[in-house]
């Protein structure tokens, strides 16, 4: 066969690459479907389950059988993930409904894993087996090849209720993302049934039997009036609260007890919910808080907050809503694969197509039970009038020779080859006219079934059936009717698996507290040349003042209210409140900068720290790499963020230098090939931290700014720099203007 090469663009090659990627990814693996709320892992895991007939009223079987199963016949995308999908499946703490019965450890509210799928077991909830997967050997939902095609895989779960809302679903896809809430089952089927019952329903209407989100976790919505937005557009945030109590102990002390979480604090964010209420303890922001112990167990959450007397706890759980996570928002994208594409839908879309959904199972079932019935009916006919020439039928059975000639008799009339007794048997033989499957009946039929008793039975089945087949075509033919029976069983649902509501939804106030200030006292804040820092009293640093100036690079003396400002070389200001460092004895251990500000110590270097109350009063000198110079008034850098632009800078350059002047001092510029510039700082305009600066000195292509001196004007003191192995005294340097060359001393 000859060689083709087939030439095309490099980029369309990969857009079309990375399309079909995604949508696999999008479609085949991140978001649930619309119909039964699932992704393909928890589908397959839960129909594996049902094949392999762990149902829930047999015995648990190990998690790793399951796993394996799985991962063979229907999901080979490793068994980590299909794992995964099966503990979250039987976490309460995570879905509204579990839908998988856990033996063993699967983990638990505080973010411990579960073991591994070796030691676990498992099976089908009761609500699994009778609400996602009754009917689906009943010919209600298509069955569609296996990834090797070896065998057949359900393209989705008959599920008789709106699992998409009622267990949520959370799931990063490429270029999109999921996130829908839990909802109550029983509030969510009322919905439904508002929805059958009338199309035209609004969102506000369907508001009024879906109150709002269900977080198996609790806790309180409090944005009651920002739901209404969030359901019909289908994205949106929710704040969340958890549910607080004020106990009272002995000594006329209080405690605060949080019984409920919000949603988002599961797992890990437990634990940092405790170290964020011990840091607050720590840098004195709530003193009030005497002992925080968390003394939750399989019963429920109970996180304990003793406070001091007289401590104002309405105030200290008003910061905890402020400072910590328990209060936080749920994004809400309620993203699905509808028809084949993901779509963004509201409260209103959703219901609907489950309705949708609903109908077309039951079109089908009910088709399914009518061409069953039917068949009964052509049987049951076919007997009851054997039955009538059951003489005729013996002796046709009696005078042929094979069962062939029999049916055929018993179908078409044909009477030949047969022996009959009488001439007239062969003529009444001859108009005989069953069907096929009358005739098979009948051949099949055995002697007791001509009792009169059974005969009885089979004519009152035959009015049963008739009965049913009405039953079943009035359901088909009539939307009233099979709106009636989805309804119907809607209702018994509700009755045996609803539960009542956890999640509070009101309207609630900001969080507001008065913070304490902290009393204002001397402190020296000390940083070592590895960025540690930490702040003591002023008198404990007069007491250890040489170790103290020794061991550290930087000591600023400063109020316990004050802020230290840190200038780098790539013109950043970051700023760092002393009360968020720690306060303690000399030989107390710092904590790294980088903790309680954004800076950065590989991409950027420190050029001057000081403290904010000293340096609103100065001015500060800005000089590049480039000889750029500029003065900006210290009050400029006062900011309330963490980190602030401090200067302009071109592309490519950096700060050399940054220092405060004084009027009458002189600045000497020195740059990497040797050249000095001397000049009167009064020549350096005062520009704002957002410009970018006058040219200070004229330097080549290949030189750079090294060095900044400030040389005061009462100092007598003979000030040296070191240029090429050589000193060079600055104050013997002649003074010039700005924005020349300088000279090469020699």
């Amino acid at each position: 066969m000859e060689e083709q090469i087939l030439r095309t663009e490099y980029a369309d090659i990969m857009q079309k690459s990375y399309i079909d990627y995604a949508m696999s990814v999008i479609v085949a693996r991140a978001l649930p479907d619309i119909r039964d709320g699932l992704k393909p892992v928890q589908r397959r895991t839960l129909y594996d389950m049902y094949e392999l007939g762990i149902k829930y009223d047999k015995p648990y079987r190990k998690c790793a059988r399951i796993v394996g199963d799985t991962m063979g016949k229907y999901h080979p995308h490793g068994d980590s993930s299909i794992y995964e999908a099966l503990v979250v499946m039987a976490q309460e703490f995570k879905k509204g409904m579990p839908l998988v019965d856990g033996h063993g450890n699967f983990g638990s509210i505080e973010g411990d894993g579960a073991a591994a799928m070796r030691y676990t077991e498992a099976r089908l909830q009761k609500v699994t087996q009778e609400v996602f997967l009754k009917d689906i050997d009943q010919d209600v939902v298509d069955f569609i090849p296996n990834f090797d095609a070896t065998g057949k895989e359900p393209e989705v779960l008959p599920v008789r209720l709106p699992n998409l809302l009622v267990n949520g679903s959370e799931g990063i896809a490429v270029g999109m993302v999921t996130s829908i809430p839990p909802h109550n089952l029983g509030e969510v089927l009322d919905g439904v049934k508002a929805v059958i019952q009338n199309r035209e329903i609004s969102t506000e209407e369907l508001m009024q039997y879906v109150q709002g989100p269900d977080f198996p976790t609790g806790g309180i919505v409090i944005n009651k009036d920002e739901l209404l937005q969030i359901y019909e557009r289908g994205t949106g945030k929710i704040r969340l609260r958890g549910k607080v109590e004020i106990e009272k102990v002995k000594g006329q002390k209080q405690r605060i007890v949080i019984t409920q979480i919000p949603y988002t604090m599961m797992g890990a964010n437990i634990g940092k919910f405790l170290n964020d209420v011990a840091n607050l303890v720590e840098t004195k922001k709530a003193p009030e808080i005497a002992d925080i112990s968390n003394q939750s167990s399989k019963d429920g959450i109970r996180i304990v907050i003793d406070l001091k007397k007289d401590a104002d706890a309405q105030n200290i759980i008003n910061m905890l809503y402020k400072k910590t996570r328990l209060e936080d928002t749920f994004s809400v994208n309620m993203l699905a694969v509808c028809d084949g594409k993901p779509e963004t839908m509201g409260l209103k879309e959703i219901l609907e197509h489950h309705v949708d959904f609903q109908f077309e199972l039951a079109d089908r079932k009910y088709k399914n039970l009518l061409g069953k019935e039917l068949e009964k009916k052509e049987i049951q006919e076919g007997l009851i009038r054997a039955y009538d020439v059951i003489d005729l039928i013996i002796e046709i059975l009696r005078g042929s020779k094979n069962q062939k000639q029999v049916k055929e008799c018993l179908v078409h009339g044909t009477t030949q080859g047969i022996a009959f007794r009488k001439k007239s048997s062969e003529k009444e033989a001859s108009k005989l006219c069953f069907t096929q499957r009358q005739a098979d009946a009948i051949l099949d039929m055995r002697l007791y079934k001509l009792i009169g008793l059974e005969i009885e039975e089979l004519e009152k089945d035959y009015r049963k059936t008739l009965k049913n087949i009405e039953t079943y075509e009035d359901i088909l033919n009539n939307y009233d009717s099979m709106a009636k029976v989805i309804i119907k069983d809607i209702d018994n649902l509700k009755k045996e698996y609803s539960v009542p509501r956890k999640t509070v939804i009101e309207n609630a106030e900001e969080a507001v507290y008065q913070e304490k200030q902290p009393e204002k006292m001397e402190v020296a804040f000390l940083m070592d040349r590895f960025g540690y820092a930490r702040v003591i009293d002023r008198a404990a640093f007069e007491r250890n003042r040489e170790a103290a100036e020794k061991e550290n690079k930087y000591v600023i003396f400063c109020d316990s209210t004050d802020k230290i400002c840190i200038f780098t070389d790539q013109g950043k200001e970051h700023l760092i409140k002393i009360q968020d460092l720690p306060f303690g004895k000399f030989r107390d251990k710092g904590i790294p900068i980088d903790n309680v500000c954004n800076y950065n110590s590989s991409e950027e270097a420190i050029l001057y720290i000081e403290a904010m109350k000293n340096i609103v009063d100065l001015q500060i000198l800005f000089a590049t790499k480039r000889g750029m110079v500029k003065l900006t008034e210290g009050m400029e850098f006062e900011a309330a963020k963490r980190m602030v632009t401090a200067t302009k800078l071109a592309d490519g350059d950096c700060l050399t230098a940054l220092m405060p002047v004084k009027a009458g001092e002189d600045v000497v510029l020195q740059t990497r090939e040797g050249y000095f510039l001397r000049f009167g700082a009064d020549e350096i305009p005062i520009k704002k931290k957002a410009a970018l600066g006058v040219r200070g000195m004229k330097i080549g292509e290949k030189d750079e700014l090294e060095a900044v001196y400030v040389l005061s004007e009462n100092s007598e003191a003979d000030e040296t720099a070191l240029s090429r192995d050589k000193e060079v005294h600055l104050r013997r340097l002649k003074r010039n203007k700005r924005d020349v060359k300088g000279t090469r001393p020699r």
